[in-house]
């Protein structure tokens, strides 16, 4: 599936004319019921997407995705998380994506989303899941076919986490903003973050690794609680 959307991805730039690939960071603008502007960020990877909407303090307001396929000018989500609507969970979505002159028009949303990055300069660009954990001095692995999932998307400028379980359709929070990785240190800037507001506009800093195409991932929490994690594609 990962080479397959790629490909995709890659034949919907020629028909659209060499528009600039979907793989990476995206932002759009909109107003609530309030006339109050929102903010909405998307990632695209290579495997899944994700789209959330914030008001401007870094409110939380919704978030959903999941895997997704193009075909021309529909674009298929096969939706593995909803925050707003749960029971969308196991569907798949359709939308339509129009090229502009500003980068792309989804519809039926009506919201167009100008590109932030495309998947640079960041080094960790792609879809993640957390697929272990360190407990004490224990390793705890986390099979990565298990219901209950962490994900970790990232563009080349932005990232994003989401819990979730795809069997319950639960959702359990999410976090993202901007990030950086310099020298072996990897920095969250927090945009939104649904469990806990306080903890918008902080900056995060860990070690990280690549070791053997897995992401291991350390330092401490916005808790102030030491953490190591290991994330793998």
């Amino acid at each position: 599936m990962k080479i397959t959307n790629f490909i995709i991805a890659l034949l919907f730039c020629v028909y659209v004319g060499n528009a600039q690939s979907p793989i990476g960071g995206w932002q759009a603008k909109t107003t609530d019921t309030n006339g109050n502007e929102l903010n909405v960020s998307a990632i695209v990877t290579e495997t899944h997407q994700v789209i959330t909407w914030y008001d401007t303090t870094g409110d939380f307001i919704k978030t959903m995705g999941g895997s997704w396929t193009l075909y021309g000018d529909r674009w298929q989500l096969n939706v593995e998380f909803d925050s707003h609507t749960p029971d969308n969970v196991g569907r798949t979505k359709e939308f339509t994506i129009i090229p502009s002159a500003e980068g792309y028009l989804l519809l039926p949303l009506g919201l167009t989303f100008k590109p932030i990055d495309n998947g640079y300069p960041g080094k960790l660009m792609g879809a993640w899941q957390m697929t272990g954990r360190k407990r004490g001095e224990e390793m705890i692995s986390r099979p990565i076919n298990q219901a209950r999932r962490t994900l970790k998307l990232l563009s080349g400028k932005r990232f994003q986490w989401i819990a979730f379980n795809l069997e319950t359709k639960e959702f359990f929070g999410t976090g993202g903003g901007t990030y950086t990785t310099e020298d072996g240190t990897y920095t969250e800037n927090i945009e939104f973050f649904s469990r806990d507001h306080s903890r918008v506009g902080a900056s995060l800093a860990f070690t990280y690794q690549l070791i053997e195409g897995h992401w291991h991932h350390s330092g401490l929490s916005s808790k102030g609680s030491p953490i190591y994690e290991i994330w793998s594609k």
